[in-house]
């Protein structure tokens, strides 16, 4: 499981030209999804996403979490992330979950970082052509993938 987290200002997913989520200050996470995860994978990464302090304390340093700040999160499928480059010019998805694995592990993890958070979680639509907006704040994006845990 690979994630793409970005500190926002705010973030939207529009469909069709409406929106189907927007946020406040908080993360944009871009999640895609390989046949080999699990509910474990997606435990930890919610986990580290919520602790992940990247939000600035009083004296301006990058010491606050998400849940710290109170801070909104909208997750994004994403099954590009999971490209493999390595042969040629077009990248191969193989790797990427089909639907079976992948629709039901992403509503997992969306609920989980939602009860992590105490709050709900925006959401895009799993296979959708989605349109996202967002203000990168610092820029600060990090990316993180369960197979790298250590």
């Amino acid at each position: 499981m690979r994630a793409v987290i970005q500190r926002v200002r705010h973030a939207s997913v529009s469909i069709g030209g409406q929106v189907k989520s927007a946020i406040g200050p908080g993360f944009l996470i871009l999640l895609g999804i390989e046949a080999a995860d699990t509910r474990e994978d997606a435990d930890w990464l919610c986990r580290k996403i919520a602790a992940l302090r990247v939000f600035d304390d009083a004296d301006g340093v990058m010491n606050r979490s998400l849940t710290d700040v109170g801070g909104e999160a909208l997750v994004v499928s994403q099954f590009t992330l999971m490209a493999s480059y390595k042969k040629g010019n077009r990248p191969s998805y193989i790797r990427a979950a089909g639907h079976d694995i992948a629709i039901p592990l992403y509503e997992y993890f969306t609920q989980t970082l939602s009860g992590l958070l105490l709050q709900p979680v925006g959401t895009g639509e799993f296979g959708a052509d989605m349109q996202v907006e967002l203000l990168n704040d610092g820029p600060v994006t990090i990316c993180m993938d369960t197979k790298n845990k250590e």
